[in-house]
């Protein structure tokens, strides 16, 4: 172990068995009890799945909307509308909305939010942002929902705790689950909620076994294998 990890991460290291697979309940019981930052530490959810991300068919991309939220901060929507559209979106929430001219913003390198929602009809602008956007994986895309009509709906969901995922080069899955200090009981439905969307995203041309390893932790402490059911 790095000697630059804290007294407290190494403690919490060791109360961990790394090569067992723990009962879910069990799993975020420990990931609350080391959770002893200063702050409100993240809950993620790590999944390593049996598909082949260099396969354009076994891409896994998509969205949940966790019971309980993700607590902390509100997200930062951005939306590509104008007209009636556009106040739709300002009415719903969202933090910025225009056309062409914030596409053109965006495409200068401004980036200052966390999620980006177009209506379709301006995808013919926002398509030339894929290489500042995609990398960032806030590209607006229909699988995610995030290319849509209904832009009071998508605005609302992203604002109330909507997660995005999608298997990135090494066939892995991630995304945030709620903060440390949730209740179990809201802590373990938003996880199972996040696994079963990826379990729905299965690729037909996965074979094998799909969900292989699954991970939970918490910002600064250690990750807890999940005994997958």
């Amino acid at each position: 172990m790095p000697k630059y990890r804290s007294k407290r991460y190494r403690a919490a290291v060791v109360s961990v068995d790394r090569a067992k697979r723990y009962p879910l309940e069990e799993a975020v019981a420990i990931v609350k009890k080391n959770a002893g930052a200063k702050f409100d530490e993240t809950v993620e959810v790590s999944m390593r799945i049996g598909v082949d991300p260099k396969k354009g068919d076994q891409q896994v991309r998509g969205s949940v909307i966790l019971p309980h939220g993700l607590g902390g901060r509100t997200r930062t929507v951005l939306v590509f509308a104008e007209g009636e559209r556009a106040k739709e979106a300002l009415a719903a929430g969202a933090d910025h909305v225009g056309g062409p001219e914030l596409v053109d913003k965006v495409a200068a390198g401004w980036t200052e939010f966390d999620v980006a929602i177009a209506v379709p009809g301006m995808m013919r602008y926002v398509g030339k942002l894929g290489k500042v956007l995609g990398p960032a994986g806030k590209m607006p895309s229909p699988k995610a929902g995030t290319v849509s009509d209904d832009v009071t709906t998508a605005v609302k969901a992203y604002k109330a705790g909507k997660v995005e995922y999608r298997v990135d080069a090494g066939a892995n899955v991630a995304g945030p689950v709620g903060k440390a200090s949730f209740a179990p009981e809201k802590l373990l439905e938003n996880v199972r909620a996040f696994m079963d969307s990826v379990r729905a995203a299965k690729p037909h041309t996965s074979k094998g076994t799909y969900m292989r390893r699954v991970v939970v932790s918490s910002t600064m402490g250690p990750g807890v294998q999940v005994d997958i059911v």
